[in-house]
């Protein structure tokens, strides 16, 4: 099947911001967890930040992530008239 142009220009959109997300992940993910000692050294609400970012701050990062991939494909699927639903 040949793709439009149109087609090619809503994934090159979706890789983009798939492949940003991504790298925020790997970022928060195995960075953080790899300068975790370091990051002890510094205490927030009596934890030490290294621990404080995998329990708590990591997992703020991960929904805010999806909520922002969600938000950012819905726009996108209406802009290029593929969004799902409305089908009556």
């Amino acid at each position: 099947m040949q793709l439009t142009e149109k087609h090619e220009e809503y994934w090159r959109k979706n890789l983009i911001v798939t492949g940003v997300l991504l790298a925020i992940w790997f970022v928060v993910t195995f960075v953080g967890g790899w300068y975790a000692r370091e990051l002890n050294s510094i205490n927030i609400l009596g934890f030490p930040l290294g621990f404080y970012n995998a329990a708590q701050g990591s997992l703020v990062i991960y929904v805010a992530l999806i909520w922002f991939y969600q938000h950012y494909m819905n726009k996108l699927d209406i802009e290029y008239g593929v969004q799902e639903g409305d089908d009556e």
